[in-house]
């Protein structure tokens, strides 16, 4: 597998004392294929870790399959330029593929790239059941211990995080990447090959919240999005019509919900429905 932190030598500049060298960790970033009983059907940029996570999670979210055993084998194959997953479906879903395949590049962490229709961009998402209903000092509890437990940020200060957080068992899956899309099926991997029904918890992310964000988290079928940052209108429109909780601007002092704010409630239950 390749390396996922690379240390550069730079110059480093201050006002008050000059130039100075120095060293810093930076991610790595390849070109990342995900093909299909033989053809590649999409190129990404990213950061090559948890990469069966991805392929699991970026085949679920764009429906590509259905489920987790749709795909028979996964092989991570290190070329010279790039790393290619392949991935060898049951045969009535690589029927179906064959009918849709398209070839898709784009930049780092791109979530609309080979999109050809503004309908296919704007799809409406799934939507959510009753989901949980948690307590506002639970989602402050739940964004403390995000920081601290993302290693390769820590190391770079360059990547995004996804991660679940359970009401009982705390952030219980986190994937990094240089692509906050990535980020996310990364995540919907791991808790899809784990058998972890993500309905029992609530994603966090420390990206802004975009349409295809909350179109991944409804396709995973979390009810609760909570990010540091803000969220687009179509984000929050989206959400809504998804049965979506959406909390954003999540800080230190407390946190803004614009979707669903039944959800989030002083005396609340865990109980998922």
């Amino acid at each position: 597998m390749a390396d996922t932190v690379h240390i550069a030598h730079r110059q480093i500049w201050r006002e008050n004392g000059g130039f100075s060298a120095g060293d810093r960790a930076i991610p790595e970033e390849t070109a990342i294929a995900l093909s299909y009983d033989g053809g590649t059907y999409a190129v990404m940029m990213g950061t090559p870790t948890d990469l069966e996570d991805f392929a699991v999670g970026f085949s679920l979210s764009e429906g590509v399959v259905d489920r987790k055993d749709d795909i028979v084998s996964i092989d991570v194959v290190v070329l010279d330029d790039g790393i290619d997953v392949q991935m060898w479906l049951e045969s009535s879903r690589a029927t179906r593929l064959g009918e849709r395949r398209r070839h898709i590049a784009g930049p780092t962490g791109c979530g609309l790239c080979g999109i050809d229709s503004i309908a296919e961009a704007v799809r409406p998402a799934a939507i959510v059941g009753q989901g949980l209903h948690v307590a506002p000092h639970q989602v402050m509890t739940a964004m403390q211990a995000l920081s601290p437990l993302q290693k390769l940020n820590i190391e770079t200060r360059a990547v995004h995080a996804a991660a679940f957080w359970h009401p009982e068992r705390g952030i219980v899956a986190l994937r990094e990447d240089v692509g906050r899309h990535n980020a996310l099926d990364k995540l919907a991997g791991a808790l899809a090959r784990q058998s972890m029904p993500a309905a029992d918890g609530v994603v966090l992310l420390t990206s802004r919240v975009s349409v295809e964000m909350v179109q991944k988290t409804a396709a995973m079928g979390a009810s609760v999005i909570v990010s540091v940052s803000a969220p687009t209108a179509l984000a929050v429109r989206m959400a809504e019509a998804a049965n979506i909780t959406l909390c954003a601007i999540a800080r230190a002092d407390g946190f803004e919900v614009f979707t669903h704010s039944q959800r989030i409630t002083a005396g609340a239950s865990t109980d998922v429905a």
